[in-house]
C-alpha cells in the first residue's frame, strides 16, 4: 500500500484547517503542520509550553535553544507572537479559546473514543500530559496518526484497549493510509491515499469503513 510521509501527512491535514483559526499542535507529528500551512492563509497556532503564534522550524545554524515547541523541537515566532506561563495556557485551551487541537494517537474506536497518552513502558512513565484538557476544551479534535503499530496490528478500532484520554472526542483522523471523518455509523471514509484500495486499507482497519 502507498503511504503519505510524516510531512505529506502535515500538509494533508493543514490544507483541512481554515483561514483565522487557533490550533494547538500536540507533541510529536502534529508540530510538522506548523510549516505546511498554505501560503496566504491566516492560521494562529498555539503550542502548551506557552507560545502563541508560533512559526515553523528555524533553517539549520538559526535555532535559539529557549525557543521550542511541546515536543521540545526548535521552533520561530510569527510577528506579533506571545508568551506566557502554563497557567494561562492551560486556561486558554480549557477556556475554549482554542477553536482545533491536531494530536497523535495510540488509538482511535469508531465511536471517537481517543487513547493518546503514555501508559508504563520501560522509555515513558505514565502522564497524559495536556491532551485530557485539549480534548475536554477544544471543539475539533483532528488525529494525525499511522494507520498500524509497529507490529502491523490496526489502530483504528471498534474499541480502544488502552485507557481513554476522552471519550467520544475525535472528528477526523488522518493517517498515512487514508482520512476518515467519525460520524454515527462509525469511521467513514473521506479519501484514501492516492494509489490505494478500499478493501486494502479495510483490511488494515479494526473496524468497518463506510463510504
Amino acid at each position: 500500500m502507498n503511504r503519505r510521509n510524516e510531512i505529506e501527512l502535515a500538509a494533508r491535514v493543514a490544507r483541512d484547517i481554515p483561514d483565522g483559526a487557533y490550533v494547538n499542535l500536540g507533541i510529536g507529528k502534529p508540530g510538522r503542520v506548523a510549516a505546511q500551512i498554505p501560503a496566504g492563509r491566516d492560521v494562529i497556532l498555539h503550542s502548551e509550553n506557552g507560545i502563541l503564534a508560533l512559526g515553523p522550524a528555524p533553517a539549520a545554524g538559526q535555532e535559539d535553544p529557549e525557543l521550542i515547541d511541546a515536543s521540545k523541537r526548535p521552533v520561530t515566532a510569527l510577528p506579533g507572537a506571545s508568551y506566557f506561563g502554563q497557567t494561562d495556557s492551560f486556561a486558554m485551551m480549557r477556556g475554549g479559546h482554542i477553536d482545533i487541537a491536531v494530536l497523535g494517537a495510540f488509538q482511535v474506536a469508531e465511536n471517537g473514543d481517543l487513547a493518546n497518552w503514555a501508559t508504563l513502558d520501560q522509555r515513558h512513565p505514565p502522564a497524559v500530559g495536556g491532551a485530557m484538557d485539549l480534548v475536554a476544551g477544544v471543539p475539533t479534535i483532528l488525529i494525525i496518526m499511522d494507520h498500524l503499530d509497529r507490529d502491523g496490528r490496526p489502530k483504528l478500532l471498534r474499541r480502544c484497549t488502552y485507557p481513554l484520554t476522552g471519550p467520544a472526542v475525535v472528528a477526523r483522523v488522518y493517517t498515512d493510509l487514508a482520512v476518515l471523518d467519525i460520524a454515527p455509523e462509525g469511521f467513514r471514509l473521506v479519501e484514501l491515499t492516492p494509489g490505494n484500495a478500499l478493501d486494502e486499507v479495510q483490511a488494515a482497519t479494526g473496524a468497518p469503513i463506510h463510504v
